[in-house]
């Protein structure tokens, strides 16, 4: 001990040492937390966050924690002979399910309303059903399209156009790789990245031997009606596992920026109780 305070030199470079060892465990055991929640997000769809499973005090606990809401939307069509019809809104709720679990707010059942109904006709209603999600004392309106073509959006987004007029709620209309579309988050036509969410979410309703053997049509033609990367080659639970985690991570940030985006006395909840004497229905 006498030693190391005749060479203080030494001393300190120990100490520095060991400082740095001990900070370099931290910060590699941060990450190594990090790694571990990414691998663990799972395909259970928590009814806690689904508003057609909560009970009223959970909703207000919710919506007054983060009042944000996320209305998926889809319709039925073909998607190859291995998936649901109803791929598209499946996709976009799972997603928004997973959103609402990671950073809160809760999400509506999926809406199957298809992007060729007249536009007159559908988009009133579905400005009267964000009119009644604002009136219920949500702050944010997330509407999120499986069905990934612009006149989806467009109609979404035209539908919250007077709903956030006076600037006391806004929203926006997004699919769900509008934030996250990268070389990990993709999307497709019942290819590989749509059979992917489905093998993640819903294994149980992907059935790949209805594809066969052979070469499939290309570009969506038929008889396959398939866009994109041969799904008995490149899909995979894990690859929707990862996809799933990138979307809705980065639609769960933009629910948070959103939220900011508001004045702050814009920023709670607004009903006074979820209760008979306050409630609206939706």
């Amino acid at each position: 001990m006498i030693a190391l305070f005749k060479k203080p030199s030494v001393w300190w470079l120990g100490v520095v040492a060991v400082l740095l060892t001990m900070f370099t465990a931290v910060i590699l055991t941060a990450a190594d937390a990090e790694r571990s929640e990414s691998k663990n997000i799972t395909n259970e769809l928590l009814p806690s966050v689904q508003m057609q499973f909560m009970r009223p005090g959970q909703l207000e606990a919710a919506a007054r924690k983060f009042p944000v809401v996320y209305v998926p939307f889809g319709l039925i069509e073909w998607h190859g002979k291995h998936l649901p019809l109803g791929n598209d809104a499946l996709k976009a709720h799972g997603i928004l399910v997973k959103a609402a679990e990671r950073f809160g707010g809760v999400v509506y059942p999926p809406v199957y309303f298809h992007d060729g109904f007249d536009r007159k006709t559908i988009v009133p209603v579905i400005t009267k059903l964000f009119e009644r999600l604002k009136k219920t004392g949500f702050r944010v309106i997330i509407g999120v399209s499986g069905h990934n073509i612009q006149q989806q959006i467009d109609m979404i987004n035209q539908a919250l156009e007077p709903v956030v007029a006076d600037g006391t709620v806004t929203g926006v209309g997004l699919w769900e790789v509008t934030l996250s579309q990268s070389k990990e988050s993709s999307t497709d036509h019942a290819a590989k990245w749509e059979t992917s969410n489905m093998m993640f979410f819903y294994p149980d309703l992907v059935n790949m031997s209805e594809l066969g053997t052979g070469p499939l049509a290309p570009k969506m033609k038929p008889p396959d009606g398939i866009g994109g990367l041969d799904p008995r080659v490149h899909a995979s639970a894990e690859v929707g596992r990862r996809n799933v985690e990138l979307s809705s991570e980065a639609i769960g940030k933009k629910a948070q920026q959103l939220l900011e985006s508001l004045p702050k006395d814009q920023r709670s909840f607004r009903l006074q109780h979820i209760s008979p004497e306050f409630w609206w229905s939706i």
